[in-house]
């Protein structure tokens, strides 16, 4: 006969051995003795101010390190909270695990406090949704959690703990031995296909890489840069594929994004999706006649929307490879001469000219490309760009540039609004454990930040130095003047007539700071971001607010298209 030992204990040492090294959550009943477990076991414990910005920062930093971050919430509406943060996780394939409590078994069906039926709630936004039924199998349970959250597609995964089976006890010699994590299989691609690739490439009149998110994590850089730099391959990247490729090499045509999907006769597609983001492979924003080679790691996406002429399923590492030493054989290179890379860098100089026009504007209020022309020049090559917002998104995605890999974080491929602050407080832990030189740059939509605004706190409590760039324009797209906005407020139907998207005009976020007895930044003019920028990046010790007022109409170029393209079957 051994001790005892209780749930909570065991449930810390497993996820421990499983190599979950990060939770983030917010405790009460009936996990407040499992975050001091967790701490016991020795894993890092942040507490956030709210349930969704803890699965945002856990899968933000599952992204980063490759490895699932853990989210502990309590029963009922604590877990309910997490399921947009898993919803993001699973359609962005960030691995992320998520433990929540729940009322005791023997209050279940008689209306327990917060009962709830999490585990089948959760099951459409994860991969994985369970509830070990006893504290003996606590390890089984969170080995196949986190082999699922990684393996594959990487998702969200769910586990259950009611409240009995956490505070329960058992003889320590009834719990299995735990053993560690399993290492990923090498999915290698199959040789016909690979020779397939390498044919129809070789073929190409007007072939274009584009790196995809999933290129990102699978930390293929040095293969994609061999692939595009040995054969002049012009590429453009999906909005966190930045930086696999830097967005300075001359083989970017991503200034001619328009024109390259338009007109491109091959595509090889590393790691990404032909979703709404890429216009769903299909006319009017591709060729009819388009071929597809597509590389993925997941079966499920080959041929999705479009019929790929070569679909493979490998590791973006396995397959880029060996596409470049088959192409090298042959002796690829596509010339500069081309008539298709004079056409892309002759359309990259325009929309660089319209931008650059754009960004020498300094007329107060300010326009976003002279903000983000400016705030880019400033910022250190390594820092890590999070970003999020309409706009703000958007416009950042084009003029701040990424010149590393996984170096920028934004709303991703589901949108969603409010995961900025999550997404910094993880890349800034990251940063701290790992890479303790570099920096973290959170650039905000006004209306993106009033989501999660008060995870300002966790940043100040953790003392993480996080430089918060809020890009204000009082509104959800569009504002309104402060002279019209208190005009609108003194009227007798202020909410018949206050626009939707508007929001208080002129908001001082940066006086946050005052709630912690630090000061932020006011911007109006580009001398003084130059200057706030600057003092901002010698605060070491915590975050600060850059409060950037922006024109209230402010918007981007024209497009030739609508961003959003309609599937057209």
């Amino acid at each position: 006969m051994g001790d005892e030992v209780d749930g909570n204990t065991v449930l810390a040492q497993a996820l421990k051995a499983q190599g979950v090294e990060f939770i983030f959550g917010i405790i009460g009943y009936p996990v407040i003795e499992l975050s001091l477990a967790l701490q016991m076991a020795d894993i890092h414990y942040i507490g956030m101010r709210n349930e969704q910005a803890a699965c945002y920062a856990a899968q933000a930093m599952g992204y980063l390190t490759g490895n699932p971050a853990g989210v502990l919430c309590v029963s009922g509406p604590g877990v309910l909270h997490t399921f947009a943060g898993m919803a993001n996780a699973q359609v962005n394939c960030w691995p992320v695990l998520v433990i929540g409590g729940s009322a005791p078994q023997d209050h279940e069906g008689i209306g327990g406090f917060q009962e709830c039926n999490q585990v089948e709630l959760a099951r459409p936004y994860s991969k994985y949704s369970a509830r070990p039924p006893s504290i003996p199998l606590i390890p089984s349970h969170v080995e196949k959690a986190v082999r699922l959250a990684k393996n594959g597609r990487p998702g969200a995964v769910y586990l259950d703990f009611p409240a009995n089976i956490l505070s329960g006890k058992v003889d320590s010699s009834a719990v299995p031995l735990q053993y560690g994590p399993t290492e990923i299989p090498i999915i290698y691609p199959d040789p016909k296909k690979i020779q397939h690739a390498i044919k129809v490439l070789s073929e190409a009149k007007r072939p274009l890489v584009i790196i995809g998110k999933g290129a990102a994590y699978a930390r293929a850089e040095d293969q994609v840069n061999e692939l595009v730099n040995s054969t002049n391959l012009p590429f453009l990247a999906t909005p966190m594929g930045k930086g696999v490729v830097s967005d300075t090499s001359d083989k970017c045509v991503q200034s001619a994004r328009t024109l390259a999907l338009l007109k491109a006769d091959v595509i090889l597609l590393l790691g990404g999706r032909l979703n709404w983001m890429l216009h769903f492979g299909r006319p009017s924003r591709f060729a009819p006649d388009v071929k597809v080679i597509q590389i993925d790691i997941s079966s499920e996406e080959l041929h999705n929307s479009v019929k790929s002429e070569v679909a493979i399923q490998s590791d973006i590492k396995t397959a880029v490879a060996e596409l470049a030493k088959g192409l090298k054989l042959q002796k690829f290179v596509f010339s500069r001469t081309e008539e298709w890379w004079t056409s892309l860098t002759k359309k990259c100089d325009e929309n660089r000219k319209n931008v650059e026009a754009m960004a020498n504007d300094h007329q107060v209020p300010l326009n976003y490309y002279a903000v983000f022309s400016n705030l880019y020049k400033n910022l250190p090559d390594n820092c890590i760009i999070v970003s999020e917002g309409a706009n703000t998104m958007d416009i950042g995605r084009a003029v701040l540039l990424n010149k590393r890999p996984r170096h920028r974080l934004d709303a991703g491929t589901f949108g969603t609004m409010g995961v900025g602050p999550g997404f910094a407080i993880a890349a800034a832990l990251y940063c701290r454990h790992y890479e303790p030189t570099k920096k973290v740059i959170c650039v905000e939509g006004d209306s993106a930040f009033g989501f999660s605004g008060m995870e300002i706190e966790t940043m100040v409590r953790y003392r993480l130095p996080i430089i918060v760039v809020v890009v204000n324009n009082s509104g959800i797209y569009t504002g309104m003047d402060h002279e019209v906005f208190e005009e609108i407020q003194n009227s007798g139907e202020i909410t018949k007539v206050t626009p939707p998207g508007c929001l208080t005009s002129a908001t001082r976020y940066d006086q946050m700071m005052a709630l912690f007895g630090r000061t932020g930044f006011f911007v109006q003019t580009i001398p003084e971001l130059e200057s706030a920028t600057k003092q901002a990046l010698e605060i070491h010790e915590g975050p600060t607010i850059i409060n950037v007022l922006i024109n209230r109409t402010a918007d981007r170029k024209p497009q030739a298209f609508n961003w959003l393209t309609e599937s057209k079957l």
